[in-house]
């Protein structure tokens, strides 16, 4: 019956549980997500999710949005609900005069990447190719180009959504203008996008990345001196420090896009002393983009927690570095720092729904793992491991929000932005067909 009534109305596939290809479909990055959608609805085109909304609604089923599948907790997989699959609308169009790109919902960083690279252009997107563009613009999107052009969804001029009755909608500074500014930022929370197009800049093909590694022991003196180096670094320069796992080293440096341009040569690492290891290695800005791709696809198990830190101070520095030393046992997160700053920080405040522009560096403590027994131990030792930073952390990236539920959607929108996302869920979803996602919810929705 299900299937009868949605295979008339898409022309993509409807796929239920025992047909070929539904477990792959809803696989997605965490192997720890093992939902089980009543079916899925493989989109070609927005006639298609209208059409797969409409149903959703009229059998009462939950909906998931499911673009590259890097929600850590699962978003995008109901279970025994109907999966909005978007990746067949994975198309990207770019007009290289206008310095534009039209991408459709499900599109991976990696296509826009590949497309926008044939004319020497970019956008600022994340750091892994197989992530969705939809779900990491919606968020707010940082990558390697944020510190020079913005976030990914400062670069937006404008959406094509469908929304909870089914029905097309465009958000632009001039048509729509509060969802405009509620989709910089505010999640998935008011419809599913099904195109953005982008602004591009010219950034040529040339990366470089830096990576030096020290001893743990010189930790603390290593990672004040990279700070601080930070604070002096050109817009082209993303400076990155690592903890990984258990193992007894830090890995700090920084990331270039482009050729150094006069007056802003190359930051100089010599202040940090001699290192373990030096690797430095140029390549191009695809290959960059791929760099921390996951060989392993949907094989691993993952947890992060994360945190944005208005400064890192001494005390901070300290505290990260104990969080470390006080596990008794191995299977420690990764520790991941990552510079904000310049472009990001230059957008007013009140200008996207995405917040704490002010941040100086953002944390995460991140773990992956393959065995189902030690789940609670991993996912134990990575909260802990990110409360030590706690008292220093002032708000939190929302696309680095994990099972926190509704005290991570408080964190990671103020008061007055929070009031105005939720006013927004009243004009565009009031019921909150949209709630697989960071929730903003309905005014008139009952509390925790």
């Amino acid at each position: 019956m299900i299937r009868e009534r949605l295979t008339k109305t898409l022309d993509g596939d409807v796929i239920l549980p025992g047909d070929p290809g539904y477990d792959a479909a809803r696989a997605v990055w965490n192997a720890m997500v093992d939902r089980r959608p009543r079916l899925i609805a493989r989109c070609r085109n927005v006639a298609d999710v209208r059409a797969a909304v409409r149903a959703a609604r009229d059998l009462n089923l939950e909906i998931g949005v499911r673009c590259g599948g890097h929600s850590v907790v699962g978003h995008g997989v109901p279970d025994d609900g109907l999966m909005i699959d978007l990746t067949p609308m994975g198309s990207v169009r770019v007009d290289p005069i206008q310095k534009r790109a039209w991408v459709q919902g499900g599109a991976l960083l990696g296509a826009l990447d590949r497309a926008t690279q044939l004319h020497g252009l970019a956008t600022t997107a994340g750091n892994v190719s197989h992530t969705g563009v939809g779900g990491l613009t919606l968020g707010g999107g940082m990558g390697w180009l944020a510190r020079q052009y913005g976030l990914s969804c400062d670069n937006v001029a404008g959406f094509e959504m469908v929304t909870a009755d089914g029905d097309v909608v465009h958000a632009s500074p001039t048509e729509n203008a509060d969802l405009y500014w509620g989709l910089r930022g505010g999640g998935g929370n008011f419809g599913v996008v099904t195109e953005f197009e982008f602004r591009l800049h010219e950034v040529g093909h040339a990366a470089l990345v830096t990576a030096l590694s020290f001893p743990i022991e010189a930790a603390d003196s290593v990672l004040r001196t990279w700070r601080d180096l930070s604070a002096e670094a050109p817009r082209q320069a993303t400076f990155t420090a690592s903890l990984a796992g258990d193992q007894n080293l830090v890995t700090v440096g920084f990331v270039w896009v482009g050729h150094p341009r006069p007056g802003h040569p190359l930051p100089s690492m010599t202040p940090l002393g001699r290192p373990l290891t030096e690797h430095v290695a140029e390549l191009s800005y695809v290959d960059l983009q791929r760099m921390d791709d996951t060989p392993q696809g949907h094989a691993l198990r993952r947890y992060w927690k994360g945190h944005y830190l208005r400064e890192l101070s001494d005390d901070a520095i300290e505290a990260l570095l104990q969080s470390r030393t006080d596990s008794p046992i191995g299977g420690l997160p990764s520790i991941g720092l990552q510079a904000y700053g310049g472009a990001i920080a230059e957008v007013p405040d009140e200008d996207t729904a995405f917040a704490f522009r002010d941040t100086s560096f953002e944390y995460v403590a991140a773990s992956r793992w393959v065995d189902p027994a030690e789940d609670d131990t991993r996912i134990a030792l990575a909260r802990r491991t990110a409360a030590a930073l706690d008292p220093f952390a002032r708000g939190q990236y929302v696309n680095t929000l994990s099972d926190e539920g509704a005290e991570g959607v408080r964190r990671a929108y103020p008061p007055d932005k929070l009031a105005r996302l939720t006013a927004l869920k009243d004009k565009y979803d009031r019921q909150n067909v949209f709630h697989l996602n960071h929730n903003i919810r309905p005014s008139d929705s009952p509390p925790d």
